[in-house]
C-alpha cells in the first residue's frame, strides 16, 4: 500500500484562504475588540465626538458620537467586526439608542473570553456559563424595573428623565431640558401610536440650538406658485406624483418632420391642449390645493392660478409621503375617476418665514398628532448631529410609551446585574462559574469606561459603587457631574427598560456567535476578465 504524503492537501480554489482553530479565533477576537475600542471613548455623558470624513470629491464631514453612525461610516473587512457593526445597526433600528453600549459590552465579553480560552477552557463551557449569566441578569433587570404606566404625572416625569438621560451623552447635553420637553411633547401627541413618521424634523441654518421649537401641524419646505392664493382655509388637497408636461412620443429615436413653421405651432397647440385637458381633469376633483412631486411647468401653473387653486410643485418624495399620511389623503397618478380618489384635508395653509426661508405651513391636519420640530443651529454639522440626537430620544420615548417600565442609568443597572450574576456564579459548581464571573466583569466594565471617559478615577468609583450595591443600595450609580456615586432615583437618571434589555441580549448573542467560530474561509476573489464586447 502506497504511503500517504504528509504534504497538506488544499481543497479550495486557488486564491481562497482559510484560517483554522486558534488563528481564526484570535482573528475574530482582535477584530471585535478593535471595534469596541473604537467607539468606547464616546460612551457616557462625558464621551468624546469623532469626525468622519467621507470619500469622493465632496468629502463630507460628519461630527458625531452616535455608535451606529460611526460604525455605519467605516468600511470593515474583519468578519467578526462586521457582526458587531450589524448588531449596532439592529439596536438602532429596534430601539434607537444604546448602540455604543451594545458594541462595547460585546467587545468586553470577547476580551474576557480570550483570557478564558488562554486558560484552556472550552468555548462551549464559556457559552453555557454566559447563557446562565444572561438569564440571571435579565431576571434581575426585570425585578429592578419600575412601572409608572398607570400614573400619568409620574410617567411624564419618567419620560422627561429618560429624554434628558438619552440626550446627556449627545451634542444637545447643554440644552437637554429644552429638547427633552420638545421630544416628550411630540411623542405624547402621538397618543401611544408610536408612529414617528408623523413627527417631521426640519433643519434650518441660523440662530442657535435653543431657538429650535415644536410646531403643531406640518411644514413643507417649498414655495407656492406664481399668482396663486398664498393662504387657504378648509383646504381640499390632491397629492399627486404625475408628469405635468405633455406625454412625449415614447418610441426611441423617432422624429417628427414638418414642412412649415405653422405645423410646429400646431404641434405646440396640440401639446397645450393635452396639458389643459389634464388640468381640467384634476380640477374636476373639487380641490383648492394641488401638490405634485414632479414639476408643474408654467402653462398648467397659469391654469391653476386662473382657477384659484394653490399649486405646489416638486415636493420631495418623503415630504409627499408624510403629507399624505398626516392629511389623510392618498398619492394619485391618474385622474379619470375622481370618486375613487381620497383627498387630503386641513383647516389652513399659509406661508411662514423661518430665518431667511419661506415655508408652507399646514395646520389643523386630519391626523391631529402630526407635528414638526424645527431645528436651528450655526453649522450644518451641528444640525445633522442635533437631528441624530433628537431621533434617538424620540425612538426611545416611543418605545417607552409602549413598554412603560423604566430602570436607573449611570451604571446602576449594570452593577445590579453584575452583582446578581456573581451571586449565582458563587453557587454554581464547575468551570461554568468562571465564565459567569467573566460575564459579571464585562458588565462592570461599562461603568468603568463611563468614569474613564469623564477623566475620573474609575477604579475608585467602581469599587465604591460595588460596595454600595453589596449594601443593597440598588439605586446607586455614577454621578458624572460631581465625580462621585449617588442615588439615581434622586438625580432622575432613568433609562428605558426596553433599551437596557436589548443591549444585554444583543451583546450576549453576538459575543456567543463570534465565540463559536473555529474556522474562517474566504472565497477566492473573482478574476477580472477584459471586456472584449463593449456596448
Amino acid at each position: 500500500m502506497a504511503s500517504l504524503s504528509m504534504a497538506p492537501v488544499s481543497i479550495f480554489k486557488q486564491g481562497a484562504d482559510e484560517e483554522k482553530a486558534e488563528t481564526a479565533r484570535l482573528s475574530s477576537f482582535v477584530g471585535a475588540i478593535a471595534i469596541g475600542d473604537l467607539v468606547k471613548s464616546t460612551l457616557g455623558p462625558k464621551g468624546m465626538d469623532k469626525i468622519l470624513l467621507g470619500g469622493g470629491r465632496e468629502s463630507s464631514v460628519t461630527v458625531t458620537n452616535d455608535g451606529a453612525t460611526i460604525l455605519k461610516a467605516i468600511g470593515v473587512d474583519n468578519p467578526a467586526a462586521k457582526v458587531l457593526v450589524d448588531m449596532s445597526k439592529v439596536q438602532d433600528d429596534e430601539v434607537g439608542d444604546g448602540t455604543t453600549s451594545v458594541t462595547v459590552l460585546a467587545a468586553e465579553l470577547l476580551r474576557e473570553a480570550e483570557l478564558l480560552i488562554a486558560k484552556k477552557i472550552h468555548p462551549q463551557i464559556i457559552i453555557s456559563g454566559w447563557r446562565k449569566a444572561t438569564q440571571a441578569a435579565r431576571e434581575a433587570l426585570k425585578e429592578a424595573a419600575v412601572d409608572h404606566g398607570n400614573d400619568q404625572v409620574k410617567f411624564e416625569e419618567d419620560l422627561l428623565n429618560i429624554a434628558r438621560t438619552t440626550l446627556s451623552s449627545k451634542l444637545l447635553t447643554h440644552h437637554k431640558d429644552h429638547f427633552a420637553k420638545l421630544a416628550v411633547e411630540a411623542v405624547l401627541r402621538l397618543k401611544g401610536s408610536g408612529n414617528l413618521e408623523a413627527i417631521h424634523v426640519i433643519k434650518k441654518l441660523g440662530g442657535s440650538l435653543t431657538d429650535s421649537y415644536l410646531d403643531e401641524g406640518f411644514l413643507l419646505d417649498k414655495k407656492i406658485g406664481v399668482n396663486q392664493p398664498k393662504r387657504l382655509e378648509n383646504a381640499n388637497i390632491l397629492i399627486a406624483n404625475t408628469g405635468m408636461d405633455t406625454d412625449k412620443i415614447k418610441i426611441f429615436g423617432s422624429r417628427v418632420r414638418v414642412d412649415s413653421t405653422a405645423k410646429v405651432a400646431e404641434i405646440e397647440l396640440a401639446e397645450k391642449e393635452k396639458m389643459k385637458e389634464k388640468v381640467e381633469r384634476i380640477l374636476k376633483h373639487g380641490i383648492n390645493c394641488f401638490i405634485n412631486r414632479q414639476l408643474i411647468y408654467n402653462y398648467p401653473e397659469q391654469l391653476f392660478a386662473a382657477a384659484g387653486v394653490m399649486a405646489i410643485e416638486h415636493a420631495d418624495f418623503v415630504g409627499v409621503e408624510r403629507l399624505a399620511l398626516v392629511t389623510g389623503g392618498e398619492i394619485t397618478s391618474t385622474f379619470d375617476h375622481p370618486e375613487l380618489v381620497k383627498l387630503g384635508h386641513c383647516k389652513l395653509i399659509e406661508e411662514v418665514m423661518i430665518g431667511e426661508d419661506t415655508l408652507i405651513h399646514f395646520s389643523g391636519v386630519a391626523m391631529g398628532e402630526a407635528c414638526t420640530i424645527v431645528l436651528r443651529g450655526a453649522t450644518q454639522q451641528i444640525l445633522d448631529e442635533a437631528e441624530r440626537s433628537l431621533h434617538d430620544a424620540l425612538c426611545v420615548l416611543a418605545q417607552t410609551v409602549k413598554e412603560t417600565r423604566t430602570v436607573y442609568g449611570g451604571g446602576c443597572s449594570e452593577m445590579l446585574m453584575a452583582k446578581v450574576v456573581t451571586d449565582v456564579a458563587n453557587r454554581t459548581p464547575g468551570k461554568e462559574a468562571v465564565a459567569m464571573e467573566s460575564f459579571a466583569k464585562a458588565l462592570r466594565m461599562l461603568p468603568t469606561i463611563i468614569a474613564d471617559n469623564a477623566g475620573y478615577d474609575s477604579a475608585d468609583l467602581v469599587a465604591q459603587l460595588r460596595a454600595a450595591h453589596q449594601e443593597n443600595k440598588n439605586t446607586f450609580g455614577l454621578n458624572m457631574n460631581e465625580g462621585t456615586i449617588g442615588d439615581m432615583a434622586e438625580l432622575g437618571i432613568t433609562e428605558s427598560f426596553q433599551v437596557k434589555r436589548q443591549v444585554l441580549l444583543s451583546a450576549a448573542e453576538a459575543a456567543e456567535m463570534i465565540l463559536r467560530v473555529d474556522d474562517i474561509i474566504k472565497a477566492a476573489p473573482r478574476k477580472r476578465v477584459p471586456d472584449h464586447h463593449p456596448c
